[in-house]
């Protein structure tokens, strides 16, 4: 039986609870717009279209909430079978009877019904309405009615209180008194160009989320269960936790109102048309970077259809991908009429989001006219450079060499929100005073790097032969801003850009106090949870922060420029996709567990760090895995734990504590090592795959620990405020 695509589309009236229906021309009743696509249309561009052509009623694409995805087998013709993208729109009020323009060949009428009372009806199989199985799949639609409407607000309350005293307050300081006074007027400059990378933020993780954030905020002091709405939206970034593996904590019932006075004929005393903007239950794997309704198969598609340089555009860091179509409801452009060869082309960043990022670039030529440091100086125009011309190379290399006592990253970078291939970068901002004794005492990892790229448990053939030293920068966090919601990142290495990284390395910012914080508000509290009792004292900060150090310099060592087994240059991220995050973040743990071993048997490092690494690392994985598996670190943190349970490394005790086996600990560290850089350097996706559906899960032993650490209310992160930049932003 053969498949094709179709769209099926419901309208709900919020304050009646009730569905529009139309009368087809055969004389029973159905959902307001269904269509099969045609070989040039999409998904949402068909949703649009028939509600305009069946019902004269023109809505955009914030409007069509995607609910499910349902199999429609063919009853009118057995060779066939329908895969329906089922969208709901919701309205505030039903759409007055005569503000509807029908389609005369196809509709007869149209009216709203209770939909319970039309759950009813087709129960029953009432024989005035083309039947849904009601008991199977298509009870979705009800359900969401059901659930979304009936919630019970206290309940609700206590779910978002509990869900947010999982984020312990901290609030983060750093000494400015080693900034001459030019540093600290170009500090004001830069954390207002900070700043505006949450806004570029917001409209990379969905479409609609600005929207939502406004409304939230605005809407904040309605009520109690309000304001928890927006306390924890407010550490998310988006309707998604980040703890619960990216499960909505709202719904488009809590969305933003928008008014349409012209979406329908007019009707006289009406407003318009006011309709919730939507967003998915299941968070887009895309983001914002890909069209919602294309998938990887159409991409693929398209992408080899194109030109070579036009393949690297579309799978680079800086680009967003988007549809001609989108636009032509808007401007009464018939899909027959497009005119291109495909529905889908590429916009780079400095174009999409070409306002906020003049305004950031602006504040940072300021900025750069002020420092006395020349390394920021160059850096700071040369990112702001970057932001208008789309290329990233030149600031790349001015963030690397970086060398003064303001601490600057800011720009595009971190692939792990683009959850469809792992391609696109986002925005981002961390600003922090240079912490010069502690970098000075690190110097060790960035000499020793090209030492352990030679002895890495690998097979020689994928060694490289140059490795940079990756130079290491800690610093006192002073602000961050975009792509930092939920967990907080301790450390980051960059550039990401694999020419540079082949060519020179990478480089290490460690974000010192936020470490200290997690330290002590969660992971001691975890050891005395967790941890077998004779090994709760060799969980110290000192293995916990040398361990993160180790962990980021891994990233700069393994393979990245990969040759595939047919002869093809190719990268690590390219060819892994979605699983790239996920095993570069594992590699980085555990080859730095295996790292940490070899520099303390060569005598680099002090014996004493050799059973507290592991057993500060063993009592890391619960605080990490708690991020949930939808997270790179959670995931890639939980095939590290069941691999070492699985091979007696990690000891589960009758207590529900756990210890390390020293006797096995580093053979299973070391075989781990193995497995991941081979997949790595042989670009094996399937293998990829494989290993995080075996490991990256949460088993029983990791579950038993999650619940105990629930029961007893240790912190999952921080929530962090940050004084000097809101002292500037007010």
């Amino acid at each position: 039986m053969a498949d094709c695509r179709g769209v099926h589309v419901w309208i709900f009236a919020e304050s009646q609870k009730q569905v529009l229906l139309q009368r087809r021309r055969v004389g029973l009743w159905d959902l307001p717009a269904s269509a099969t696509l045609s070989a040039s249309s999409s998904s949402l561009f068909t949703a649009r279209k028939e509600v305009k052509e069946k019902l004269g009623v023109t809505l955009p694409n914030d409007a069509f909430e995607l609910l499910f995805v349902f199999r429609q087998d063919g009853s009118f013709n057995s060779s066939f079978s329908v895969i329906n993208d089922v969208y709901l729109v919701t309205t505030i009020d039903p759409i007055p009877l005569e503000a509807f323009t029908l389609q005369k060949t196809e509709v007869s009428g149209v009216k709203y019904m209770c939909f319970e009372q039309y759950k009813k009806l087709l129960t029953k199989k009432d024989s005035d309405y083309v039947p849904y199985d009601v008991e199977g799949q298509y009870g979705q639609l009800f359900n969401t009615f059901e659930t979304r409407y009936r919630e019970n607000t206290v309940a609700r309350s206590l779910t978002l209180q509990k869900q947010l005293k999982r984020y312990a307050p901290i609030s983060l300081n750093a000494e400015l008194s080693g900034l001459t006074e030019s540093d600290r007027e170009a500090l004001v400059f830069i954390v207002k160009a900070a700043a505006i990378m949450n806004e570029v933020f917001y409209l990379q993780a969905w479409h609609s989320n600005p929207i939502l954030r406004d409304w939230l905020k605005k809407h904040s002091d309605r009520s109690e269960l309000d304001k928890l709405k927006w306390s924890y939206y407010q550490i998310n970034k988006t309707p998604w936790s980040s703890l619960d593996e990216d499960k909505a904590f709202l719904t488009t019932a809590d969305s933003a109102i928008k008014l349409l006075p012209r979406a329908t004929g007019a009707v006289k005393g009406w407003k318009g048309l006011e309709y919730r903007a939507a967003f998915p239950v299941v968070k887009p794997a895309g983001a914002n970077f890909y069209p919602p309704d294309m998938d990887k198969t159409e991409f693929e598609a398209w992408k080899n259809s194109v030109e070579q340089e036009q393949q690297k555009e579309a799978t680079g860091f800086f680009t967003v991908i988007k549809r001609h179509s989108e636009f032509y409801l808007d401007s009464d452009i018939s899909d027959n009429k497009m005119g291109a060869t495909s529905d889908l082309y590429v916009v780079p960043y400095s174009q999409e989001y070409k306002s906020l990022l003049a305004k950031a670039a602006e504040l940072l030529h300021k900025a750069g006219d002020l420092t006395s440091s020349p390394s920021l100086k160059r850096f700071l125009h040369s990112k702001a450079d970057a932001f208008l011309s789309n290329d990233y190379y030149d600031s790349d290399l001015a963030w690397m060499e970086l060398d003064s006592k303001l601490d600057i990253t800011i720009g595009p970078y971190e692939t792990y929100t683009d959850k469809l291939f792992g391609y696109k970068a986002t925005f981002e901002a961390f600003i922090g005073v240079r912490d010069e004794k502690a970098s000075a005492q690190l110097k060790l990892f960035g000499d020793n790097l090209q030492v352990l790229e030679q002895n890495l448990p690998l097979d020689n053939v994928y060694k490289s032969e140059n490795v940079n030293a990756a130079p290491i920068r800690i610093i006192q966090l002073i602000y961050n801003a975009g792509d930092v919601k939920g967990p907080q990142i301790v450390a980051y290495n960059l550039p990401n850009d694999e020419r540079i990284v082949k060519d020179r390395g990478t480089s290490m910012v460690m974000l010192k106090n936020v470490q200290e914080a997690k330290f002590k508000h969660i992971l001691l509290p975890i050891a005395k949870v967790c941890v077998a009792k004779e090994q709760q004292e060799l969980v110290d900060f000192e293995s916990f922060f040398t361990h993160t150090i180790c962990h980021e310099c891994c990233h700069g060592i393994g393979p990245h420029s990969i040759t595939l087994p047919n002869g093809q240059k190719s990268t690590v991220r390219l060819e892994l996709q979605e699983f790239h995050s996920a095993m570069e973040e594992a590699k980085a743990d555990i080859v730095g567990l295996w790292a940490l071993r070899f520099l303390i048997h060569k005598g680099l490092l002090s014996e004493t760090l050799l059973k507290s690494m592991y057993v500060s690392f063993l009592a890391g994985c619960f605080r990490s895995v708690r991020f949930g598996l939808e997270e790179a670190h959670g995931k890639g943190q939980a095939l590290q734990f069941n691999w070492l349970y699985e091979r007696g490394a990690f000891i589960w005790h009758a207590d529900g504590t756990f210890s390390v086996d020293y006797s096995k600990v580093e053979d299973a560290v070391e075989s781990l090592s193995r497995e991941i850089l081979t997949i790595q350097a042989k670009g094996d996706k399937e293998a990829a795959g494989l290993l995080l559906q075996k490991y990256g899960i949460i088993s029983e032993p990791l579950k038993l620990a999650l619940d105990k650490l629930e029961h007893v209310q240790v912190p999952v992160d921080i929530a962090p405020s940050f004084p000097i930049a809101e002292k500037i932003l007010e």
